[in-house]
Formats: structure tokens, C-alpha cells, sequence
């Protein structure tokens, strides 16, 4: 849908760091979700944002992907708080360093928060996520990159419980490629990963 230039562009325009591997080991990676602004904040259910990763790989040539994913939590957990502040909404932004290869929930390897970024709390259950500043929080809250269906070849369609906030790939086999490339580049560069969150609409 994106072109790997685009990415680099937008994150430019905004001051954001975008990692050109200047060492030329590769897998210099940038994790870059776009949330789709389409939707005007109403909460859809369904995986329709993305999460890309760029970066060149060991001959020096630029690689890009794009996986379907949600950058919001699903239906069942705007309407079943986990916190009575509400419902956490990435919000937009840069979060340098903030994950590292670990288990979600214990039970899984996946990336997880390991320093604090800032959410939107929403919690008047209206089908809508209500991003105001003044609800803005910043903390660890878990807020990790995971999978959705652990079935191999399999893609789930529906966020329902698989996001309370976390940014969760849809389709298995996606994610399985996706946790690859940041093994790669952890062994290389060190566990640590930069996350940005960026508008659909600001993209150049």
C-alpha cells in the first residue's frame, strides 16, 4: 500500500529518527505502524491498520514489509475496562528503544514494552476512542507487539480480546516473518527496538 521511501519521508517530516544503517552490519530495522485515520476513531474491530519494518539486509539492499494489524484495543476490552482509567490508546509518537525480545504474557516471544510511552485513557464505553489530552498517560502498561492466532497459516479477522492496546499482527505467518527479522537484528545490533506510530493521513 506504502512504499518504503514514504515512511522514510513522513518520519523525516516529523523529526523522527529513521535508522539508514550507517555501519552496514543490516537489519538496522524500523518498526513503523500506521494507524488508518479513515476510520475517525470509530472502533471498527477489525485489523485494519498496519505495521511495517524496513531495513537493509546483509548486502546492503533496502527491504520492506507491511502486515495488517491493529494499533487499537478491540471491542471487548473498550467495554470490559482492565483499568479503571480507561481503555489504553497508543497515542501517536516516536518511543525510542521501548521494546525488547521477551514473552507476552509469559507464554510467548513476542516484543515487549520495556520503556514508557504514552496512551489515551478512554473509558465511557461510547464505540468511539475519545483521544484527549487531557486523558494522556505515560508509563510501562504492556503495551507490547504481538501476534493475534497462533495457528500457523492461519490470520484472524476479528481484534475482540487480542488487543487491550498492544499493536497485534493478524496473520500468523506474518508475524512468525516479522519476529524473524527483529531476532536477526537483535543478535546484531542488541535487544532493543525503536516504535513509531504515525497517521495514515500523514503520510507524504
Amino acid at each position: 500500500m506504502y512504499t518504503r521511501e514514504q515512511i522514510e519521508k513522513t518520519l523525516n517530516s516529523k523529526g523522527y529518527k529513521y535508522f539508514t544503517d550507517s555501519k552496514e552490519k543490516g537489519y538496522d530495522v524500523n518498526i513503523i505502524g500506521i494507524r488508518n485515520s479513515e476510520t475517525k476513531d470509530k472502533i471498527t474491530n477489525r485489523f485494519d491498520d498496519l505495521i511495517t519494518i524496513s531495513y537493509k539486509d546483509e548486502d546492503g539492499n533496502w527491504q520492506y514489509h507491511e502486515f495488517d494489524c491493529t494499533t487499537d484495543p478491540g471491542t471487548h476490552w473498550e467495554q470490559n475496562l482492565l483499568n479503571k482509567k480507561g481503555v489504553a490508546i497508543l497515542k501517536p509518537g516516536q518511543y525510542r528503544g521501548s521494546h525488547k525480545l521477551g514473552l507476552h504474557q509469559g507464554k510467548y516471544e513476542a516484543l515487549r514494552q520495556k520503556k514508557p510511552v504514552k496512551v489515551y485513557r478512554d473509558k465511557n464505553k461510547d464505540g468511539d476512542y475519545d483521544l484527549l489530552e487531557e486523558n494522556v498517560h505515560e508509563g510501562i502498561f504492556g503495551i507490547n507487539i504481538h501476534r493475534a492466532t497462533r495457528h500457523k497459516g492461519k490470520k484472524s479477522y476479528q481484534v475482540d480480546k487480542w488487543s487491550a492496546g498492544c499493536q497485534v499482527i493478524a496473520s500468523n505467518d506474518d508475524w512468525h516473518k516479522f519476529l524473524g527479522i527483529c531476532k536477526k537484528a537483535a543478535d546484531i545490533w542488541g535487544n532493543s527496538f525503536t516504535y513509531t506510530l504515525i497517521e495514515s493521513e500523514d503520510i507524504i
